[in-house]
């Protein structure tokens, strides 16, 4: 038996190690902390974002929508995948650090004794051993790694929550843009049938010789005009239909089950909870993703670091080798010595990444407090342009309504009415499309608030 140590210079070694440097990057941002919003108003609170949003326009229809298209949309399933690969590579990263151990055995033909009597008997020889080796994380490299592994995986965790707040929010516009194009479509057909007796006035007056052939054209012209939106309406609701059906995960030949009589527009008549810019920050995934991948490449700085210097590793053998029992136990020590260049090379291009990062990290900041205020101001904005379209129509069905009675006591032609229906008509739809802006205007604002992504873990075996 043989037992080979070397104290004398494993101990200088760490004693060596000991004296190093080993800097840790850390993560610092030069976006300030934020407070209140900048754009509220009175439609907006302070209040903290649901995580659930879309409940708030109270359309059991939209729910169900929702909740099929978390459960089996495809993006959401690869973003999981991704999640499930780097909760492996971090379980990975935590076994590496443990003791290795290694079982070995061999058989093969030995030569011949050189005995006569036994010259020509043919020999076998059977090894088998045993090893045990475990390295010693005296300069945090293996501590590094699984604090990169870590990141990685909250990273794509923080990946599989935007991956969520983007389809839940495509679904929901979705669902708007099903209702307000059958919607837009019974206001478009009533104008049709408004310029359809229209010419029929103009076309009996014309036989009576009350108009002349320009004005009947004109009235055709009008009504072919008011009839050509239709097609495009109908093919905007197959359109959110097949968009509908493919978040779900389905085929465009199912997306006929999905469809609804929905003609009501779904819109959230409450004061919007927004929140403030620090929870917001706190809450968008884009945020948290930006800041675990600037914590990855921290933590990638130190492991090139940590090959400044040596790794050492215990290992101890036993076993059988040709016939006889032996037991080997020594330090194993890598060290790149004294020509260090390219490991520092590594570490430059190591902390060029991490700053990136962190410029990256602050950009993303910026943008969410950037997208988050516009978003704000246009949502402001829209409701102020739906209270003056709102007054639009109410002139124009006062206007419609008394051109209706000055025609019954004679005092007006029916075209005067058929003008002031008309005119009505495109007030309502006006105001339509204004609803319609601003439903698009509170699917856009909770999804720049990050909302949606507070949703259960499915696999939270590893963080």
């Amino acid at each position: 038996m043989r037992h080979l140590l070397r104290p004398v210079f494993f101990v200088a070694l760490v004693a060596a190690g000991g004296c190093a440097n080993h800097p840790t990057v850390a993560p610092s941002t030069s976006v300030p902390a934020v407070g209140a919003f900048l754009e509220t108003g009175y439609a907006v609170s302070t209040a903290p974002v649901p995580g659930d949003w879309w409940r708030l326009f109270d359309d059991p229809v939209l729910n169900r929508h929702v909740e099929r298209a978390l459960a089996a949309n495809t993006d959401i399933r690869a973003a999981r995948a991704n999640l499930e690969t780097a909760r492996a590579i971090t379980r990975q990263a935590e076994a590496a650090r443990g003791i290795a151990t290694v079982a070995e055995s061999g058989a093969g033909p030995n030569k011949a004794n050189t005995q006569p009597s036994t010259s020509s008997v043919p020999k076998t020889s059977y090894e088998a051993g045993f090893t045990v080796a475990y390295e010693v994380d005296l300069f945090g490299r293996f501590s590094a790694v699984t604090r990169a592994a870590e990141a990685d995986a909250n990273a794509a965790q923080a990946t599989l929550e935007a991956a969520r707040v983007t389809v839940v929010a495509d679904t929901v516009s979705a669902y708007v843009d099903l209702c307000a194009a059958a919607r837009d479509q019974d206001l478009l057909q009533a104008q049709v049938d408004t310029a359809a007796q229209a010419r029929q006035l103009i076309a009996s007056q014309l036989l009576l010789g009350e108009v002349s052939p320009l004005q009947l054209a004109r009235a055709t012209a009008a009504l072919e005009t008011t009839r050509a939106g239709l097609p495009s309406l109908q093919a905007e609701r197959r359109r959110a239909l097949y968009t509908l059906a493919a978040l779900q995960g389905l085929p465009p030949a199912e997306a006929a089950g999905l469809d609804s009589d929905c003609r009501t527009l779904p819109r959230i008549i409450s004061v919007l909870p927004a929140g403030d810019g620090a929870g917001l920050l706190a809450r968008r995934p884009d945020v948290r993703e930006a800041e675990q991948k600037l914590a990855a490449a921290a933590a990638r700085t130190d492991i090139t670091t940590a090959d400044l210097y040596p790794r050492i590793r215990l290992g101890a053998s036993a076993g059988e080798i040709g016939g006889g029992f032996d037991v080997f136990m020594t330090p194993l020590i890598t060290w790149n010595f004294p020509n260090q260049n390219v490991e520092r090379a590594k570490i430059a291009a190591a902390t060029g990444t991490a700053n990136a990062a962190l410029a990256r990290f602050d950009g993303v900041m910026l943008g969410a407090l950037r997208e988050t205020e516009t978003v704000l101001a246009a949502y402001q904005a829209d409701l102020s342009r739906e209270a003056s379209l709102q007054a639009a129509f109410a002139e124009s069905d006062k206007a419609f309504t008394r051109a209706q009675s000055r025609y019954r006591l004679g005092e007006d032609s029916y075209l005067w009415v058929l003008d002031a229906q008309t005119a009505r008509n495109i007030a309502e739809r006006d105001l339509a499309t204004s609803e319609v802006r601003i439903a698009r205007s509170q699917i856009a604002l909770f999804k720049a608030l990050g909302g949606g992504w507070q949703t259960v873990d499915e696999n939270p075996e590893v963080k």
